[in-house]
């Protein structure tokens, strides 16, 4: 399954999700660190929940990576928009 695929999985289980786009930026970093070629090395995260809304910021980072669980170690970079 791609990452992609995989992370909106993850995210749709664990939140009520009112928002959700998932882009992969891997070909913005072809060649640069991190880059280890399967062409799913970053991602750029944009989701919106009401299960989000109440709590602070670094918080609602925290909920979002642990829904991710073991993705954050397979990729190299996820950029989180969380509103």
């Amino acid at each position: 399954m791609p990452v992609k695929d995989e992370m909106e999985a993850r995210l749709r289980q664990a939140f009520s999700v009112q928002l959700l786009e998932i882009e992969n930026e891997s070909y913005k970093h072809a060649g640069h660190s991190g880059d280890d070629g399967s062409g799913e090395s970053h991602f750029r995260i944009k989701i919106r929940s009401p299960d989000l809304a109440e709590l602070g910021r670094v918080q609602r980072h925290r909920a979002v990576l642990a829904a991710l669980g073991d993705i954050n170690t397979r990729v190299h970079a996820i950029a989180l928009d969380l509103g």
